[in-house]
């Protein structure tokens, strides 16, 4: 033990040495050929072509055209690409519902996954930096919040408790039909043939009642703050409870149920197509994971080289 401790700085100076070396192998490795790992729990989405990270990769960090910040693949304070990958080889998704990002005023842009729904989802996606939100009390029957909790139900129950709004009386005469008419729909006899448009909808499925979903964009050591907002309460909360996350920066203490940002999305919209929509998957939203996905295989390759895992 003695001798070991007299010679430990030696031996610490090497394998330091040695790590760096692996460490340079490895990052020059990885910005030489495209990764390969193989076990990549991504590896089957339907992806569009990645070739444009691969070269935005080897040519290292760009500009931002809108505020010229040094950035690696795209702006996360401006929602746009940087200049080497041009916006017309990266793929648009269009989702069924609006979805609402709320985020958190700590939360590190840099570290954030919400910015690739609004990147590759521009039309549906808002992000919105705490405690600037909108009210949502008024449309609280077809708006739900993905967040886990005691009170939360699961995708496919989405459609019934919807409907316990209607039986809770928000919308109780015939006038606020003409206003809100998806509640009314319950009540609604076949041969009540209705004028206006707004009260034909209202003979839509139950599952098309959900108009808007919204998402908390924090640590989960920060949701408090959020979560317990006047303007949130009386929301149907929704809860994914069989994914497992990929997320590379997992807090510790969390079960993996907890995904990040962009994981919890795709995995709602996918159960939601299923669920609700009553429609085969095919691949419709994966490019939500356009980033994500290569990010993952990127920084797992590194850990692996680096003989970290």
């Amino acid at each position: 033990q003695l001798t070991m401790s007299l010679n430990s700085p030696n031996l610490l100076n090497e394998e330091k040495a040695q790590e760096a070396k692996r460490n340079t192998e490895c990052l020059e490795s990885l910005l030489q050929t495209p990764s390969s790992f193989q076990d990549n729990p991504l590896q089957q989405l339907q992806l569009a072509s990645q070739e444009v990270l691969e070269k935005a990769k080897k040519s290292g960090r760009s500009k931002c055209p809108r505020c010229n910040s040094s950035r690696m693949f795209y702006c996360y304070t401006c929602f746009v690409p940087v200049e080497t990958v041009p916006t017309t080889e990266i793929p648009t998704v269009k989702l069924p519902l609006k979805i609402d990002i709320i985020k958190h005023p700590n939360e590190t842009d840099g570290k954030s996954t919400a910015v690739h729904a609004k990147l590759l989802a521009p039309d549906d996606v808002t992000i919105y930096k705490y405690p600037c939100i909108p009210k949502y009390e008024e449309k609280r029957h077809e708006i739900a919040l993905v967040f886990p909790g005691p009170s939360s139900v699961s995708v496919k129950d989405i459609a019934f408790h919807l409907q316990k709004y209607t039986k809770k009386g928000v919308c109780a005469s015939d006038d606020d039909c003409s206003r809100e008419p998806l509640l009314k729909q319950a009540k609604i006899e076949p041969e009540e043939e209705k004028t206006s448009n707004e009260c034909i909808s209202s003979n839509r499925s139950e599952g098309t009642r959900l108009k808007k979903i919204i998402f908390i964009d924090s640590t989960w050591n920060q949701t408090n703050k959020i979560i317990t907002d006047e303007r949130l309460q009386g929301l149907l909360q929704i809860e994914l409870k069989t994914r497992k996350t990929c997320f590379w920066r997992h807090q510790k203490g969390k079960p993996d149920t907890y995904l990040s940002t962009i994981e919890a999305i795709y995995y709602f919209l996918v159960d939601y197509h299923q669920e609700i929509l009553k429609e085969s998957y095919k691949g419709q939203y994966d490019n939500l994971l356009f980033f994500f996905s290569f990010m993952y295989t990127l920084i797992k390759d590194a850990k692996c080289c680096a003989g970290k895992e």
